[in-house]
């Protein structure tokens, strides 16, 4: 089966769009944007060699982490902040939604810089997160600090009296999701995921196009490009038609009957491009089961405790990463997700199970991409709607803003913080209400980090991914290698 291929049309999409920009511009300056159009094609990192290879893997916590609940203080006096804004009880013992101080011992983060966070708090991972507090400690993981939605800089007297300069619709679970995934609130139609896909594509790094963006989790802006097609698998692999891939009513016949139905070219415009889109889908199926086929991994993605739905959309990443050479590209973003994070109750139950799964799915996957001797050039990162309020409502949190994330991967410059770790307090410069964090680091510094380690370069390339970088001085956070 011969790939399949879009390159040929994004091309002639992309002169055609010059073009039109060009006779606009008129002769002379046509000449100058010609010669800068061949420099930002041609600016995308990629190399020759068929093992240069890398991977960027989104994993989603929909309904907003709470990150007071995953990164807890327990130094004495910020424990002891904390234990009483969330209302845990006397000798540092368990109650409300505080852990006890002694269960946290054991996931305590000790960076190997050992610096010093503000006020002198020590974090502890959630007591459910053993495995990723061992790849913190083996510098596979990092903490970005106090990261969120942002248009520009901002304080809290800015967020108080020049209400313009918010991002728009905060607090929204789908506007912040939108706007995490593509910098727009809902109705976004391409995100920062996808876009990194159309520079790969531009490029032409993938000799097979279509397995360029590639959603584990269903649909999602995250992945959508301008010209990059999202591609939607499941836990068990490539969707199929199921019709034509088993006999049709016990019959062969049938099935051929069927496949011809549905890709045959039609004379109405409708019908074909109906048929156009199946016969893609179908050739996409053969040749990601061919990919996947001879491929079996040792690491155990059955989670011991229960059903995990994100340690499942995980495998089949790390499958299709595995089948990387067949599927015919160097160049791959993939989302997947959890969900189940907006804990208004319920919260300490919940949030524990969420954790457990989290911490067993983020470990198999590190650990598959290490036996595939591949862990340095695939980077897992975590996003969320938005974090939660550090003042507890009774039994759960409400909607926050800023939040804490992890970064994994052999080329994550790990074992340390990223960014400032805020106060632990409800009235202070840092938040916006009920400990609502006023984000220290924005999605764009984020998405401008990750994005040059994938190969993004020069500043038309970063804007195009995050386009509020440049009001930022921090354009590299610094923790990809």
């Amino acid at each position: 089966m011969a790939y399949i291929s879009k390159i040929d049309d994004l091309s002639r999409r992309a002169f055609l769009r010059r073009s039109r920009q060009l006779a606009i511009a008129g002769t002379a300056g046509s000449f100058a944007m010609g010669l800068a159009g061949i420099g930002e094609a041609a600016a995308f990192n990629v190399g020759d060699n068929e093992d240069d290879y890398k991977a960027l893997v989104c994993v989603f916590l929909y309904g907003g982490n709470d990150h007071n609940s995953t990164f807890i203080p327990v130094d004495d006096r910020n424990y002891d902040l904390y234990s009483a804004i969330r209302g845990g009880g006397p000798g540092r013992t368990a109650r409300g939604l505080v852990p006890s101080q002694a269960s946290l011992l054991a996931t305590k983060l000790t960076p190997k810089d050992n610096r010093v966070l503000t006020n002198g708090v020590e974090y502890a991972l959630a007591p459910q997160l053993p495995r990723l507090k061992a790849l913190f400690d083996t510098n596979a993981m990092a903490p970005l600090l106090n990261v969120g939605t942002l248009n520009a800089p901002m304080t809290k007297n800015q967020f108080t009296n020049q209400a313009y300069l918010r991002p728009a619709k905060l607090f929204s679970h789908n506007d912040q999701q939108s706007t995490w995934q593509s910098s727009a609130p809902e109705g976004s139609s391409d995100g920062w995921g996808g876009r990194l896909g159309d520079l790969a594509l531009a490029r032409q790094c993938n000799t097979n196009s279509l397995f360029t963006c590639i959603s584990a989790t269903g649909n999602a802006v995250f992945v959508a490009g301008k010209n990059a097609l999202v591609y939607q698998v499941a836990p068990n692999g490539a969707p199929a038609v199921d019709g034509i891939l088993r006999p049709l009513f016990d019959s062969k016949a049938g099935s051929e009957a069927l496949r011809v139905l549905m890709t045959q070219d039609r004379s109405n415009i409708f019908e074909n491009e109906y048929n156009r889109v199946a016969r893609r889908s179908i050739e996409a199926q053969t040749v990601v089961s061919g990919a996947l086929a001879p491929i079996t991994l040792k690491t155990s993605f059955q989670s011991p405790s229960g059903p995990n739905p994100l340690a499942d959309q995980l495998k089949i990443v790390a499958r299709l990463i595995a089948g990387r050479k067949a599927l015919g590209v160097k160049r791959q973003v993939f989302m997947v997700s959890l969900a189940g994070f907006d804990t208004h109750n319920d919260q300490l139950d919940s949030h524990a199970q969420l954790m457990r799964r989290l911490d067993f799915a983020l470990d198999a996957f590190y650990q598959a991409t290490v036996e595939l001797k591949i862990q340095n050039k695939v980077t897992t990162f975590t996003a969320s709607d938005f974090g939660r309020t550090l003042k507890s409502n009774g039994d759960g949190t409400d909607h926050g803003w800023g939040s804490h994330h992890m970064i994994i991967g052999g080329a994550v410059d790990g074992g340390r913080y990223y960014g400032v770790a805020p106060r632990i307090s409800t009235n202070s410069d840092d938040e916006v209400g009920s400990g609502r964090l006023l984000p220290g680091i924005a999605v764009d510094q984020y998405s401008a980090t990750l994005a040059r380690w994938f190969g993004a370069s020069g500043e038309t390339e970063i804007r195009s991914i995050a386009p509020n970088i440049d009001r930022f001085e921090n354009k590299d956070l610094g923790f990809l290698i």
